[in-house]
């Protein structure tokens, strides 16, 4: 039976694995073809940093179908190598605001690293764990999370976090994989499970 912390560690070394190099085998699918898949257009993975289309491992075009308007806080929940969170800038505009939040560290480097690439200040990244957070409370008009709840024990406490952190009428765009089957409970206590 795997612990809650022996999973976050698991996840965080194999999406850091997934920053560090994208072009390798992983447990998942990452980068832009995969992106593609999903049905981000084109000219959109154009106009986005490559360093941060090449290390995409979401489930869903979460911030395309978000409803983000001209000068929105927008924070972008597991953002990993921020995809989504410049997606989400170039909707919010420069009267608007992004703070992407992950827990691996590399995925965050990269992030920055492409915000130097566009020199945006109104976009931030920063290393935390999504179920804690450092934001202020009722500061966000709008959350992305992009298929971060299989892989986070703390589902709870994420969702307490995103209540705290989200303005009154706010929204949250949220994806994630789902079974079709009931799975074995002995087939999904462990880190292989998790990641199948």
């Amino acid at each position: 039976m795997i612990e809650g912390n022996q999973l976050k560690e698991a996840v965080k070394v194999a999406y850091s694995k997934a920053a560090e190099s994208p072009q390798d085998n992983h447990p998942f699918p990452v980068g832009r073809k995969f992106a593609a898949s999903l049905g981000y257009p084109e000219d959109i993975l154009n106009s986005v940093p490559y360093l941060s289309v090449e290390s995409f491992a979401g489930v869903s075009n979460v911030s395309i179908l978000a409803e983000i308007e001209q000068g929105d806080v927008v924070y972008d929940i597991g953002c990993g190598g921020g995809l989504d969170a410049f997606i989400a800038l170039s909707r919010a505009g420069i009267t608007g605001k992004v703070v992407g939040v992950d827990f691996s560290k590399e995925m965050i480097d990269k992030a920055n690293i492409s915000k130097e690439m566009i020199h945006a200040d109104n976009i931030e990244f920063i290393v935390s764990d999504v179920e804690d957070l450092p934001s202020e409370d009722n500061s966000a008009d709008v959350i992305l999370a992009n298929g971060i709840f299989n892989l986070n024990p703390y589902r709870e406490r994420i969702f307490s976090e995103m209540y705290r952190v989200l303005k009154p009428g706010g929204t949250v765009f949220a994806a994630e994989l789902i079974t079709e089957q009931v799975k074995e409970q002995a087939s999904v206590c462990t880190l292989v499970g998790w990641f199948s």
